[in-house]
């Protein structure tokens, strides 16, 4: 059979395994169990290497399957241990994932979409414009591949184990490029291989989503797979948060905030995570703190402030660091937990905000104008 009409098993889920064992007469649990744990645990690519596997059912696996992440175009290395990588996702575009390593944990920053059509203005994905949704093999296939990666450069002695001393990824972030709530059929079958006991096992503590603010799929989030949840809020106001992400005029911060109350119920971590990028005279003055501070008064939450990495053409600056401690100040002294982003991987364009890859726009979307207050 052609490779480009192989069933790509990297994002098959265990219904989808039990049909084609059955298909060879070779189902059963531990059958599916064993096979998990070849693909997802021992990153295998190879049928051939699957030595538990009976002969007829490798054989039939050649002929109707496949394990394939994209294609990897290019790789980069942080000064501080950050690796970004950028894969092939075909059709001229091309989407970046980014590991980044830290004393107890490994976290890995993964993209769901080829662009963004959200279009945050502090965002370099957005401004790229957006071509698809990547389809769940290509989700899982970042992790798989940055594993199997981080595996190989461990035990052949390739790093600098002063900065990474356990190759294990403990940690995913749906932080990469792209808006996983608009690609929610693709993206939730991957967060359920991603916990799966036999794949990776993570639990929903460590599996981080965050959304700009789709108000229907958070509500949907909390009953079909109800991960650890990061609102990408960055302005107190609507009038404010209009311009800086256009999808607030669509689902508005009180809609936004009633479905944050809900979800609160069923998070892992009992919290919500409200992300905000601190731009220079835009959202971080004292007035705007003490408007985020009404506006999340009545959710269980933590604010994460982060400094704004800056990209060509953005007309945005960073706030003066004093400027961020001083909000600090005024949010935790309202008993509000609030902790400052450390910065890593700007060195390579691998940090918050600065994800673009390579994107052949279908949209209309235009790089923003100078936002005018």
């Amino acid at each position: 059979m052609e490779d480009n009409f192989l069933i790509n098993l990297l994002g098959i889920d265990e219904l989808s395994l039990r049909r084609i064992l059955e298909e060879c007469d070779c189902y059963s649990n531990y059958r599916i169990s064993q096979l998990k744990n070849w693909i997802h645990r021992r990153q295998v690519s190879s049928f051939d290497e699957m030595t538990n596997l009976s002969m007829k059912l490798r054989d039939y696996l050649k002929t109707i399957a496949k394990i394939e992440a994209m294609p990897l175009k290019t790789q980069q290395f942080s000064m501080d241990g950050t690796r970004k990588w950028l894969f092939d996702a075909g059709f001229d575009n091309a989407v970046e994932t980014v590991f980044i390593p830290d004393s107890n944990r490994n976290t890995l920053c993964i993209s769901s979409q080829a662009g963004c059509a959200v279009n945050c203005s502090f965002c370099f994905t957005g401004q790229q414009g957006f071509n698809r949704n990547l389809t769940t093999s290509e989700i899982i296939g970042q992790l798989w591949w940055a594993q199997k990666n981080i595996n190989n450069d461990f035990f052949s002695g390739n790093l600098d184990k002063s900065i990474i001393n356990s190759p294990k990824i403990t940690n995913i972030v749906m932080m990469g490029m792209g808006e996983p709530l608009l690609n929610y059929s693709q993206v939730i079958p991957a967060l359920r291989l991603m916990m799966d006991e036999n794949s990776y096992a993570l639990s929903k503590r460590k599996i981080t989503l965050s959304t700009s603010g789709i108000v229907p799929m958070i509500d949907k989030l909390v009953n079909d797979c109800p991960v650890s949840l990061a609102i990408s809020l960055h302005a107190p106001n609507d009038e404010l948060r209009d311009k800086l992400i256009p999808i607030n005029k669509k689902y508005p911060l009180q809609e936004l905030m009633k479905s944050c109350r809900n979800y609160v119920s069923y998070a892992p971590r009992d919290f919500i995570t409200f992300e905000y990028c601190m731009l220079d005279n835009i959202n971080d003055s004292d007035k705007h703190a003490f408007e985020l501070i009404e506006l999340v008064r009545t959710i269980k939450c933590k604010i994460n402030l982060i400094p704004f990495n800056s990209f060509p053409n953005s007309n945005l600056k960073r706030s003066t660091q004093n400027r961020i401690l001083s909000f600090v100040k005024i949010l935790n002294s309202q008993g509000i937990v609030t902790t400052v982003r450390k910065t890593r991987g700007d060195d390579i364009n691998a940090a918050c905000g600065q994800l673009a890859g390579s994107i052949k726009n279908i949209t209309k979307i235009k790089t923003h104008e100078s936002i005018k207050l």
